[in-house]
């Protein structure tokens, strides 16, 4: 490969020039250039020229070379304009798509540096550009960021709104995107109604909007766009939908927590059953709820969870327990301590070294102690009954089908409410008629005596006709809130260093 081959290849971005010498300098690559001589338009009046009237040095610096910087020592001409009357009369040339009028960096090094400052921002920017050997500060960093172009507002057919937190509990923003593509359509500083409405008005053209169960953006929407169809976000129904069961499961706890034989209670069951002993009395003599708490010195909430209960619940955590060498024969030791409750571990010991245990003895006096040769321990917690409720059934394994089977068959509430959520959950696979068949659904629920989940399906009749287009349309809000996540990264990199104006920029950058 020649001289000349070489550094076309490896100056390749400077090939609109004519590359007279490369040299080294102190760690650093100097290229000597110059343009080319060709006839170039006048700025003013487009009249092109060759006529030179003078030479200018330009020194600009460009993407680096192994690792080292690179500085483009440039002479520029100055031409003449030749046309009578032109404002003009001399001008120095520019290169279209190397150099721009005032920059000591070409476009393609501006390219990399504005890019890095689009992912990184304004410190961290600058520490990887000073390894990349383009040393620029943070100033510089962010000033790139800022001149990056948005791109063009395209006002789309369905729209996604959500709110994100500027400052937790204080300051809120509002993010609009495109629900089809998650491309970001705009960024508005608050949360309000009025914002929200003024931006629709500004720029018509919606047809639907997805969010989630927020009134003031559904107040929002109705005022600007009453014909708009409004899309409930299936995720957040479901998310209600879940907190309802745990409450529910927790108030029957008495029914499911009995499919095996109770252990005597600890400290804590024995609270709750006192609590739940003067609530009740305290209700039994027609005091109110709020009389309750404060007489009783808990919550108001408390007081309610109490007062639903049937009886006091028994609230163990279920111990885990690895698998020992006693498992094996648990049934042996179970039938033969059912026969005869008096029977000596010895003889136990002996019975299933027989069939070849090779355990030692305290191992299974540990096992025995423990109960769980009869299976005397509560059956699971609160919460774990719950997420079998709501876990698909292809998804469960077989021990946990069968526990499922116990804790849905424990009360007709917890059958009914084990038939509630499968149905719902075939509501959320949007299709033609799931508003009829929800319409059923809400009848059946309130038809059950579960308050929790009778207080979801005034929620869903107060928002009815977006849940109605949840399970009817394939739209949803999902895009959105992976647009909250990466906003969440932006947040955490400008740590409150940057203000609204630029957040925004970040986040609407393609």
């Amino acid at each position: 490969m020649t001289v000349d081959s070489l550094v076309g290849t490896v100056f390749s971005g400077l090939s609109a020039l004519v590359v007279e010498n490369v040299s080294e300098d102190g760690g650093i690559v100097v290229v000597t250039a110059r343009t080319r001589a060709a006839a170039v338009s006048c700025p003013v009046c487009g009249t092109e020229t060759a006529k030179v009237h003078g030479y200018h040095q330009r020194t600009v610096k460009d993407v680096p070379v192994d690792g080292r910087q690179v500085v483009v020592r440039l002479r520029v001409r100055r031409l003449v304009c030749p046309a009578l009357g032109c404002r003009r009369q001399t001008f120095r040339e520019q290169i279209p798509g190397l150099l721009e009028r005032h920059q000591r960096r070409t476009v393609r090094l501006v390219r990399q540096i504005s890019h890095v400052a689009q992912e990184l921002c304004g410190r961290a920017a600058a520490r990887l550009a000073g390894l990349l050997a383009v040393p620029v500060s943070r100033s510089t960093a962010v000033r790139r960021l800022r001149r990056l172009p948005l791109p063009r507002l395209e006002i789309p057919r369905v729209i996604g709104v959500d709110d994100f937190a500027l400052r937790r509990r204080q300051r809120y923003a509002t993010i609009i995107i495109d629900a089809e593509t998650g491309r970001r359509v705009a960024v508005l500083p608050g949360r309000d109604a009025a914002t929200l409405e003024s931006w629709l008005r500004e720029h018509p053209g919606v047809e639907v909007v997805c969010r989630d169960g927020s009134a003031t953006y559904a107040e929002a929407v109705r005022r600007a766009l009453p014909d708009a169809v409004q899309v409930s976000d299936r995720w957040h129904l479901w998310r209600n939908l879940c907190d309802k069961v745990l409450l529910e499961v927790r108030a029957h706890a008495g029914c499911w927590a009995t499919v095996n034989p109770p252990r005597p209670g600890g400290v804590h069951e024995q609270t709750t059953r006192e609590r739940w002993n003067k609530v009740h009395d305290l209700l039994g003599q027609g005091v109110g709820l709020l009389d309750c708490s404060r007489r009783l010195g808990v919550a108001l909430n408390t007081v309610k969870r109490y007062a639903r209960m049937p009886e006091p619940q028994a609230l163990r955590i279920t111990p885990t327990y690895r698998p020992t060498l006693v498992d094996p024969y648990r049934d042996h030791l179970r039938a033969r301590r059912a026969a005869d409750p008096a029977v000596p571990v010895t003889h136990l010991l002996a019975e299933i070294r027989e069939l070849g245990y090779t355990g030692s003895a305290n191992l299974l006096v540990r096992y025995l102690n423990q109960g769980r040769a009869e299976g005397d321990r509560p059956v699971t917690t609160s919460r774990h009954a719950s997420s079998l409720l709501l876990t698909k059934p292809a998804n469960l394994r077989a021990k946990d089908t069968t526990l499922l089977e116990k804790i849905a068959a424990a009360c007709p509430e917890m059958t009914a409410l084990a038939s509630l959520v499968s149905g719902f959950a075939a509501l959320l696979k949007p299709a033609a008629g799931n508003d009829v068949k929800l319409t059923e659904w809400i009848a059946q629920a309130r038809a059950v005596d579960l308050p929790h989940l009778r207080s979801l399906t005034n929620g869903i009749e107060i928002d009815r006709s977006a849940v109605d287009g949840a399970v009817t349309l394939p739209y949803h809000n999902g895009r959105t809130e992976g647009v909250n996540t990466r906003t969440k990264r932006i947040m955490r990199q400008l740590h409150g260093r940057a203000g609204f104006n630029l957040l925004r920029h970040r986040i609407l950058l393609p």
